[in-house]
């Protein structure tokens, strides 16, 4: 378990991380979004005491990280999967770390072998890709065999393949009942793979939910509906109390406060065709732009417009 409380961390006179309180529960894979320079990195860092708070305090299992006598044993990281010597070995930058944290060979290949990196367990790690480096950080932080895993950005460069096997690892890991505390600016992996969501904006958290419950801030759920008698459709509806409909096109409607089921009944009932009757899903992407518009620091000003993804529809 993580917990948070007031945790605030200035550099001069400006505020990074603003009187954060929140908890990372054991059991479920915890997700943390926020914009770029949002303090995200930040709060990672005074988790495990790269970084001193200016105020606050964050424990880990119950006490500060430095007070771990085995840290490694006790919160796996990854914070930075670069952070390696470039001249060594996979393999021998895994056995550094055990050795110096009293972890045995055998466990050394046991996470190389979970982390797919036998084949390149003795190539220098300067000359992996990403994707591979991100394998080797992830191997790292699992060689203690961890209650806590705190993690940034881990599918960044990773394939599709790689993408899931760390999304069915972190999962099984929290079925285990760990804490899996992990940062992403993958909404739709995070939707995937995250249970509850911790969102910050400007230092601040502005979500602490379920993931669902995180997604139903982006608004109520939708019908959308084609069909060539509109009019006749929406007149139909209209009546009906809480319906609110709005015409998206010539013969498009989308409509809120009804079902599909009950559109289909009630357009069925008047003899109005029907060419396309779809839920309409809001995406975890649409209710974390909400959240955070107002605290982007770098915004573009050539932006499309936003609509929420169809069931089903490819994007």
């Amino acid at each position: 378990m993580i917990q948070a409380d007031g945790l605030t961390k200035r550099y001069g006179d400006k505020t990074v991380v603003d009187a954060m309180t929140f908890t990372v529960q054991p059991g479920k894979v915890t997700g943390f979004l926020g914009p770029n320079g949002a303090g995200k990195s930040t709060t990672m860092r005074m988790i495990v005491g790269l970084d001193h708070p200016s105020s606050g305090r964050v424990i880990v299992n119950g006490r500060p990280y430095a007070q771990h006598r085995a840290p490694l044993g006790e919160v796996g990281v990854l914070l930075d999967a670069k952070a390696v010597h470039g001249g060594r070995p996979a393999r021998e930058h895994l056995l550094a770390q055990a050795l110096t944290h009293g972890i045995g060979r055998r466990r050394v290949d046991e996470v190389i072998e979970l982390t797919g990196l036998g084949p390149v367990a003795r190539k220098r790690a300067g000359q992996f890709s990403l994707g591979m480096g991100q394998r080797l950080g992830i191997a790292a932080a699992l060689l203690g065999d961890p209650q806590t895993l705190i993690l940034d950005e881990p599918v960044n460069g990773l394939d599709p393949e790689g993408v899931l096997w760390v999304r069915t690892l972190l999962r099984g890991l929290a079925a285990e009942g760990r804490t899996v505390f992990l940062s992403s600016h993958l909404m739709s992996e995070m939707a995937l793979t995250a249970d509850h969501l911790i969102v910050i904006g400007r230092g601040r958290v502005v979500a602490d939910a379920p993931v669902a419950d995180v997604v139903a801030l982006a608004g109520p759920p939708l019908v959308r509906v084609r069909t060539p008698d509109v009019r006749r459709l929406a007149a139909l509806l209209a009546t009906a109390p809480g319906v609110e409909l709005t015409s998206t096109g010539p013969d498009l409607l989308d409509i809120s406060g009804a079902t599909a089921p009950q559109v289909a009944a009630a357009a069925a009932s008047a003899g109005v065709v029907l060419h396309e009757l779809a839920p309409v899903q809001a995406s975890l992407e649409d209710a974390y732009l909400q959240l955070t518009g107002d605290d982007v620091e770098y915004r573009s000003t050539t932006a499309g417009p936003r609509t929420r993804n169809t069931a089903g529809a490819p994007r």
